[in-house]
């Protein structure tokens, strides 16, 4: 009788156990789906707008463990971002983070030098995080400017160091 009063008690404390976890689990799940939805279409619009292609940071760290012809350009700020960490081997040219309508002469020429004249290269842009749009204006005008092997890295920095990859910094 004991043994079945603990065996009884034991399994209620379970269900009990499972019950909250399952109640926490389902309030954490939805509590910030709404936002994580924007952020989702965004980012869609943004790449169908575009017109550039998308790499994850585990594709960009394969692509530069192969050894592949690519050109990573960073387009945060020198000095707060760029010269502190970026990707090894990019290259950095700033741009707004609002999305631009109209790309002056001389962006559009320091982008053009930076690029330089093979229009198929493999050219990777990155900023912050995934809601930065930096990125996307930078890989946006590279493919108006003809470029047609134009990728966007959505998490930018903080993935590529959130997974421990390496970085380098410019003492400049």
């Amino acid at each position: 009788m004991i043994r079945r009063v603990k065996l009884i008690a034991l399994l209620l404390g379970w269900i009990m156990t499972c019950s909250i976890s399952m109640t926490a689990y389902a309030l954490e799940w939805g509590s910030k789906e709404m936002e994580t939805e924007k952020l989702a279409v965004q980012f869609a619009n943004q790449v169908e707008k575009g017109g550039y292609g998308i790499v994850t940071t585990e594709e960009l760290k394969a692509w530069i463990d192969k050894k592949e012809p690519i050109l990573i350009v960073d387009t945060m700020p020198f000095e707060d971002s760029y010269k502190k960490n970026h990707i090894p081997t990019a290259l950095q040219i700033e741009f707004p983070v609002e999305e631009m309508s109209q790309l002056d002469e001389e962006k559009k020429e320091a982008l053009e030098k930076l690029l330089g004249p093979d229009k198929s290269r493999k050219i990777v842009f990155y900023c912050g995080f995934t809601k930065c749009g930096r990125s996307h204006n930078a890989a946006m005008w590279a493919v108006k400017l003809g470029y047609t092997n134009v990728y966007r890295h959505p998490g930018g920095i903080k993935a590529w160091m959130e997974a421990d990859y390496p970085t380098e910094k410019d003492n400049k």
